[in-house]
C-alpha cells in the first residue's frame, strides 16, 4: 500500500487531535476555502520571483493551505521547467527535487483531489511512476499548517490562507493556537497566525506573498501583527484587490496581496485595481519588479508601515495628506465633548425586541428602539418596535419577582435564552442581553450612524429612542448635533472612515465606533455664529452640497484639499 502523506505529529492528548480532525472533514465554510484564479496566481508568483529562470531546484517553496492546487500546481510546473533549463540535458533529479516543494493541505478530500492533480501533471510532465510516488510523498503533508513540524528554512512561502473566524474553531485548537502565536490578539482571524508561522519559516533572502482579507493592515486585532512586519520585515509590495475577481467566488471581505521579504527597506510599491488579465497582469509585475517607477505608471510608492501597531494607510496620497493635516490641526471628535457609542446587541432579539405594545412587561421594563430600518429616509420614521430591559439602575439584573409580567415573558423563552453562550458563562444571569442597556441614553438628543453604508448616512434624532446594535450613536454636551451632522453628512466622515477602515463587498463601509473616533472638528466655541447656522441650516435642508461648501469654510480646506475630499484627485 502506498503512503499518501508524512502525516501530522500533534501534541500527545486526544482533544487537540480531535479538534483537527473534525476540521479535516469540515466543508468550505467552515475551513475558510477561497480558490483563486490562475491569472492571479501567476502573477504573485511573479513578484515573489519564483519564475523558471532561477535556479528553483537549488531552492524552496511552501505552501501552507495548499486547497484545491491553485498555487501548488503553478508553482511545480515553475520548478520542472527550472529544472530542465538548468540540466543541461541530462533527465530530472527525483532526489534534488525532492526537497523544493512542501504544501500543507488539512482538509483530507481537497489533499487527495489535488494529489491526484499533482500526479497528472507529472505524468504529463514525462515523471517516471516511481519519481512521482516519491516526490508526492515528500511534497505533500496533510495536517494543521499551524501545528505541523516543518524542518528548514523557505525560499518562497506563497498561497492563499483560510479565512475562519474563531468562533468556527474548536475552543481546544483555539488556545493551542493562542499558546504558540503571539499575534493572535482580540477577534483575529486564522489567516493572522498564518501569516505569523510563514513569516518565521522565511530563510535569510525569503520572500512571503500571500492574497488574503486586507483587514489586518488596519484594524484592531492586526496590531501585532503590523508591529511584527514593521520591526523585523519588509512589506515590498502591496495590490489592492478592490472590486477585482480574484477569486473563483465572491468574497465579503476585500483581499489584497501582499509581498514581504526579509531584506529591510524603507519604500513599499503599490498598485491598486488592477485588471484581471494575464496581459495586465504580467505588465504589471514587471512594472513593480522594475529598477525605477515612471512617473505616469499605475505603481506608486511611499513609506507605509511604521514602527508600531497603528494602522497602514494605502490609500490616495492626496487625501492622506489632507487626513494627516486634519490630524495635526485639530482635535478628535471626543477631545471636544462628544462620544460615540453602539446601540444593544440582544443575543436574542426574536424574544427582546418586538412590536413596543405588544411587549407585555412593566412599562418601565421596556424602551423604544430605533433600527437602521427606521432611518433609511434620511429622518427617524420610527416603526413602533421597543427592546426589553433587564437592568437595573445600579447595572445589576433586576430581580423578577419584582416584575411578574417580566418574569412570565421571560420564563415562556427561558429555554431560548439559556442557550445563548453569555448565559452558558453565567446561568444565574441568564435573562440579561449582551450589552447593558442604559435607559438615559434613549432620552439625550443623538446622531444615529448605520454600520455598513457606501456613504456617511447621518440622521437626527431628537430623543425618545434607543439604538440598536447596527446603529452607531454620537452625543454631544458642546456641540450643536444638527450643526455636527452636517460636518458628517460631508466628505469629512467618508474621508477619515475609508482612511482607516477596511472595505466591505460591494464598496461599502464599516462606519464603526473605532473609526468615527478619529474623525478631527474644532472646538464648538471656535467657530463663528454665522458658520454655525451654515451648518445648521445644511444640515436641516439635508443638503449634502451645502454641507460641504460649510465645512471647507470650517476646516479651511484649499482647492487641492476640497479636490482630495470630493475624490477627484490621484
Amino acid at each position: 500500500m502506498r503512503t499518501l502523506a508524512r502525516q501530522l505529529s500533534l501534541p500527545d492528548f486526544s482533544p487537540l487531535e480531535s479538534a483537527v480532525t473534525e476540521l479535516s472533514t469540515s466543508g468550505i465554510e467552515e475551513r475558510g476555502a477561497v480558490f483563486t484564479r490562475r491569472e492571479v496566481v501567476d502573477f504573485i508568483l511573479d513578484l515573489i520571483g519564483y519564475t523558471p529562470d532561477k535556479p528553483l531546484q537549488a531552492q524552496r517553496l511552501l505552501e501552507p493551505s495548499f486547497g484545491n492546487g491553485d498555487f501548488l500546481l503553478a508553482a511545480v510546473e515553475r520548478l520542472l521547467k527550472a529544472s530542465r533549463l538548468h540540466a543541461n540535458g541530462k533527465p530530472l533529479d527525483g532526489m534534488v527535487l525532492k526537497e523544493c516543494i512542501r504544501g500543507i493541505e488539512l482538509h483530507r478530500p481537497s489533499f487527495l483531489k489535488t494529489r491526484d492533480k499533482l500526479a497528472t501533471l507529472l505524468s504529463t510532465e514525462g515523471v517516471p511512476h516511481d519519481t512521482r510516488e516519491m516526490l508526492m510523498d515528500a511534497w505533500l503533508v496533510q495536517g494543521d499548517f499551524l501545528l505541523t513540524p516543518l524542518e528548514g528554512r523557505f525560499d518562497y512561502v506563497v498561497g492563499n490562507p483560510p479565512y475562519v473566524r474563531q468562533e468556527l474553531i474548536p475552543d481546544v485548537l483555539m488556545a493551542e493556537y493562542r499558546r504558540l502565536y503571539k499575534t493572535i490578539f482580540d477577534r483575529a482571524d486564522i489567516y493572522i497566525p498564518f501569516i505569523e508561522r510563514s513569516l518565521a519559516l522565511l530563510g535569510k533572502d525569503g520572500t512571503h506573498g500571500f492574497i488574503c482579507a486586507d483587514r489586518w493592515m488596519k484594524n484592531r486585532y492586526g496590531g501585532p501583527l503590523r508591529k511584527l512586519v514593521a520591526t523585523n520585515y519588509h512589506l515590498k509590495f502591496y495590490v489592492d484587490m478592490v472590486d477585482t475577481p480574484a477569486f473563483h467566488s465572491s468574497v465579503i471581505a476585500y483581499p489584497a496581496i501582499t509581498v514581504i521579504t526579509k531584506k529591510k527597506d524603507e519604500l513599499t510599491r503599490l498598485a491598486h485595481r488592477p485588471e484581471i488579465t494575464r496581459q495586465t497582469l504580467s505588465a504589471l509585475a514587471a512594472e513593480m519588479l522594475g529598477t525605477s517607477l515612471s512617473t505616469d505608471g499605475h505603481v506608486k510608492e511611499m513609506k507605509v508601515t511604521g514602527t508600531g501597531i497603528e494602522p497602514w494607510i494605502l490609500e490616495s496620497f492626496d487625501q492622506l495628506a489632507v487626513v494627516r493635516r486634519l490630524e495635526k490641526d485639530f482635535p478628535t471628535l471626543e477631545q471636544v465633548g462628544c462620544k460615540v457609542g453602539i446601540g444593544v446587541a440582544t443575543g436574542a432579539d426574536k424574544v427582546f425586541v418586538a412590536p413596543f405594545d405588544s411587549l407585555d412587561v412593566e412599562p418601565d421594563r421596556k424602551l423604544p428602539l430605533v433600527m437602521t430600518r427606521d432611518i433609511l429616509r434620511g429622518v427617524v420614521d420610527w416603526r413602533g418596535y421597543g427592546v426589553i430591559n433587564p437592568f437595573a439602575d445600579d447595572g445589576g439584573l433586576v430581580d423578577l419577582r419584582s416584575y411578574p409580567k417580566l418574569q412570565k415573558y421571560l420564563e415562556r423563552h427561558g429555554s431560548e435564552l439559556r442557550k445563548r453562550h453569555v448565559s452558558k458563562k453565567n446561568p444565574a444571569s441568564w435573562y440579561r442581553t449582551i450589552d447593558r442597556i442604559y435607559p438615559e441614553i434613549s432620552f439625550r438628543p443623538k446622531l444615529l450612524i448605520p454600520d455598513i453604508k457606501g456613504e456617511a448616512h447621518v440622521v437626527h434624532e431628537s430623543g425618545g429612542l434607543y439604538p440598536h446594535h447596527n446603529l452607531y450613536f454620537i452625543t454631544s454636551t458642546l456641540w450643536d448635533l444638527k450643526a455636527l451632522q452636517a460636518v458628517l453628512l460631508s466628505g469629512i466622515a467618508r474621508l477619515f472612515v475609508e482612511t482607516y477602515s477596511t472595505k466591505m463587498h460591494g464598496g461599502y463601509l464599516r462606519f464603526q465606533a473605532q473609526y468615527l473616533r478619529r474623525i478631527r472638528v474644532p472646538d464648538w466655541n471656535s467657530i463663528l455664529p454665522d458658520l454655525k447656522r451654515e451648518l445648521v441650516e445644511a444640515a436641516e435642508r439635508n443638503d449634502v452640497s451645502a454641507c460641504n461648501a460649510a465645512v471647507y469654510k470650517l476646516y479651511g480646506l484649499n482647492k487641492a484639499e476640497r479636490a482630495a475630499l470630493a475624490g477627484d484627485s490621484d
